[in-house]
């Protein structure tokens, strides 16, 4: 199996560029592209920052801080990506936005590059459809990326046993424990993950126990480091929005969010990124 040494993120958002920052901190060159530049620098201002705390917090030292962050090349072009190795996307979780991503990386990229796809919802197979079936897998990370060891590994049904084993071991590279998945809505973690929610959405709904109470129940009743609502609030409720939906339409109404959920998702309040959501930020 040959070395993977170089990386190809497709976004620099929240989830691109902490992708991108394991990468780099397990000394893969990365190369970051964005919809424009100015969005791709953003995200390896994302990487320095969480590098600088790292430093400030004594659990890295500020050479190799800066030896990472070297590493990251932000982009608006395709260009650099013609040598990578592997390429992760991690764009808006719309089928049709994605396949044409990797409609356009199948054009640039070397054939013997890895495609994958950090969806938390979306079939594989049906990605993979757009390009190199073969060579295609979900790795499904979790956030945030630079803290949370586990990844899911969901091949389509095409992909071969190289390809599965290639992203078992570019997982284990960059620092990460991987689980390999069947290719179904929502794979493993996201199905518990969302069950658990709207159990929590609809105890907010019944007002059974308040905002805060759910939360303190789930951190010292069951040992959560963080509770349902307040993780919900970090992830963004949009997303989830769109996760619900997906599950929801493949498993039944047992997905469909309650209308604490949607209601706040209509005003707007999506979490920490807009300032209110279950809490205020």
């Amino acid at each position: 199996m040959a070395e993977l040494q170089k990386a190809g993120i497709l976004g620099a958002g929240m989830m691109g560029a902490e992708i991108a920052l394991v990468c780099a901190r397990a000394g893969m060159a990365v190369v970051m592209k964005e919809v424009n530049l100015e969005l791709a620098q953003k995200g390896k201002k994302r990487i320095a920052d969480i590098l600088n705390k790292q430093v400030s917090k004594g659990q890295l030292a500020q050479a190799d801080a800066d030896a990472a962050l070297a590493l990251v090349t932000p982009t608006d072009k395709y260009d650099g990506f013609a040598d990578a190795d592997i390429v992760v996307e991690a764009i808006l979780e719309v089928v049709d936005i994605k396949q044409q991503a990797f409609r356009e990386l199948d054009a640039v990229c070397k054939p013997t590059c890895i495609f994958a796809s950090n969806t938390s919802s979306i079939s594989i197979t049906k990605l993979a459809a757009a390009a190199r079936p073969d060579r295609f897998v979900g790795l499904h990370f979790f956030s945030p990326v630079s803290i949370m060891k586990l990844v899911e590994v969901i091949p389509g049904l095409l992909a071969t046993p190289e390809t599965v084993e290639i992203a078992k071991a570019f997982c284990v590279k960059i620092g990460k424990t991987p689980i390999k998945v069947k290719n179904v809505e929502g794979f493993a973690v996201n199905r518990m993950l969302c069950a658990m929610m709207n159990e929590a959405y609809r105890l907010v709904d019944e007002g059974v126990a308040s905002i805060e109470d759910i939360d303190t129940a789930c951190k010292l009743g069951l040992g959560h480091p963080v509770g349902p609502l307040r993780l919900c609030d970090n992830i963004s409720l949009d997303l989830l929005g769109k996760v619900h939906d997906i599950l929801a339409e493949a498993y039944g109404d047992r997905f469909k969010a309650p209308n604490a959920f949607r209601e706040r998702v209509s005003a707007g309040h999506y979490g920490r990124k807009t300032g209110k959501g279950w809490y205020d930020y």
